[in-house]
């Protein structure tokens, strides 16, 4: 009876250990500091709208972590947002997106850090990443709905979400821009990009190569929710119905 306790015992241990170190599997909407993220295993948000996890574009070699409509929104996997575009790694195996010093991750098969989301504020606790279902990837404080440290939204790549925003620092003259894939197997920075006006209306540019003005918008937009507040402008998405 004594060698069946223990073992029993040992196999608890051992489930245990398994359990804080294994990477995430489907249906988790949370990343959290023991947790990590490679190879094929993905996050789903609550309501099963977006997924993140590493992906692999077109004919690349490369991979990337980025966040897509899931299969029962979009059959044909759809990325809306790419975390290091400019920085892939080679092998989705190797490489892990991880919470590390109240920072998200993303290291290589070196375990050399390749993007990270930089942030410089302290948390007062231990922090989480939460894919939320209108595909915006929050860090925040751990069980804290309102402690927002950093989010996608803020720092969009090619797609305009529903609820995403394109701001303007009118002060800093500081912009939000959607910038093009370099071509459709490379998702790094491309020549276009779409922005308001660094003159401070709210009218959208498309620039090429950051410089030159290509296309401007008409000045009101019914797709957007423009606002006002003291030193910035925000142009929000979001859908609407026909």
């Amino acid at each position: 009876m004594a060698m069946e306790n223990n073992q029993w015992i040992k196999l608890s241990i051992l489930f245990l250990c398994f359990s804080l170190l294994t990477p995430l599997y489907h249906g988790i909407d949370t990343i959290t500091a023991n947790q990590t993220l490679s190879g094929d295993k993905t996050i789903l948000s609550a309501g099963g709208n977006f997924e993140l996890g590493f992906f692999q574009p077109g004919k690349s070699s490369y991979y990337y972590i980025g966040v897509w409509y899931s299969k029962s929104l979009v059959q044909n996997q759809t990325i809306v947002w790419v975390a290091n575009r400019d920085s892939p790694v080679s092998d989705k195996y190797s490489s892990e997106l991880k919470i590390l010093n109240a920072n998200l991750v993303i290291t290589n098969g070196s375990k050399t850090p390749v993007w990270c989301t930089n942030v410089t504020l302290p948390a007062s606790g231990p922090v989480e990443a939460v894919l939320q279902d209108e595909g915006n990837l929050v860090l925040r404080e751990q069980g804290s709905i309102n402690s927002t440290i950093w989010q996608s939204f803020d720092h969009p790549t090619q797609t305009l979400l529903p609820g995403g925003k394109l701001g303007l620092n009118k002060k800093t003259k500081k912009s939000q821009q959607l910038t093009a894939w370099k071509n459709i197997d490379d998702p790094a920075t491309g020549l276009f990009s779409l922005e308001l006006d660094p003159n401070g209306t709210t009218q959208y540019y498309m620039f090429w190569n950051r410089t030159e003005k290509y296309w401007h918008s008409v000045k009101e937009l019914s797709l957007s929710h423009v606002t006002e507040e003291e030193n910035e402008i925000k142009i929000y998405g979001k859908y609407k119905n026909n």
